[in-house]
C-alpha cells in the first residue's frame, strides 16, 4: 500500500478551476451587455434630447433674431469667461478630474453684464451638468455638441432673457 499513490483533489485548487471557468466567462457576458445597453439605450436617450434640444434651441433663435435689430455679424463681440472649472465627473470617486473653462457668447453687453453679476448660478448650472456626465461622454470629443446644448438649454431654463449665441470651451482637459 505505500506504493500506491492517492489523488487527493486539493480544495483550493478545484474552486480557482470552478471560478476561472465559470466567473471569467459570467464577467465578459455582463461587459458586453452592459456595452450594448449604454451604446442602444442610453446613447439614443442623449441623442433625442440633444434633438428636442435643437429644435427648441432653433425656436429661440429664430424668435430672437424678429426681436433684435443686431446683425449677425456681432458674434464674440461680448462673451463671458468662467475660468479653470474644476469637476469631478460621475462614477469616478473623486479619483477622476475635468479641467475648463468656458466662455458664453452673448448679443448684448447687458446680458453679459447679467451673467457676471449672476456668476455664481451659472457656474452652479455648468458644474451640476458636467459632473453628472461620464468619463465615458466627457471624454468623446463629439460629445461637446451635446454639452454646448445642455448647458445652453438649463441656462435658458433659469435665465430666459438671456440669449446665448454658442458657448466655447477654452480648456477642456480629463486626468
Amino acid at each position: 500500500m505505500a506504493d500506491t499513490d492517492i489523488n487527493i483533489p486539493d480544495p483550493q485548487k478545484s474552486n480557482l478551476i470552478k471560478v476561472l471557468a465559470i466567473g471569467i466567462p459570467v464577467f465578459i457576458v455582463q461587459l458586453v451587455i452592459i456595452y450594448f445597453v449604454t451604446v442602444n439605450i442610453l446613447m439614443s436617450r442623449v441623442q433625442n434630447e440633444s434633438h428636442n434640444s435643437d429644435s427648441d434651441s432653433t425656436e429661440q433663435q429664430d424668435s430672437s433674431e424678429n426681436s433684435t435689430t443686431e446683425s449677425y455679424e456681432e458674434r464674440g463681440k461680448y462673451i463671458f469667461v468662467m475660468e479653470d472649472i474644476i469637476i469631478n465627473p460621475a462614477g469616478t470617486d473623486g479619483k477622476r478630474l475635468l479641467l475648463s473653462s468656458i466662455g458664453f457668447d452673448v448679443n448684448r453687453e447687458e446680458d453679459n453684464k447679467e451673467l457676471e453679476a449672476k456668476q455664481i448660478l451659472v457656474k452652479d448650472i455648468v458644474i451640476s451638468l458636467l459632473s453628472s456626465k461620464s468619463i465615458m461622454q466627457l471624454g468623446d470629443a463629439n460629445y461637446k455638441d451635446t454639452l454646448r446644448i445642455e448647458i445652453a438649454s438649463h441656462l435658458r431654463e433659469r435665465m430666459p432673457k438671456i440669449i446665448i449665441n454658442d458657448i466655447y470651451f477654452s480648456k477642456y482637459i480629463l486626468q
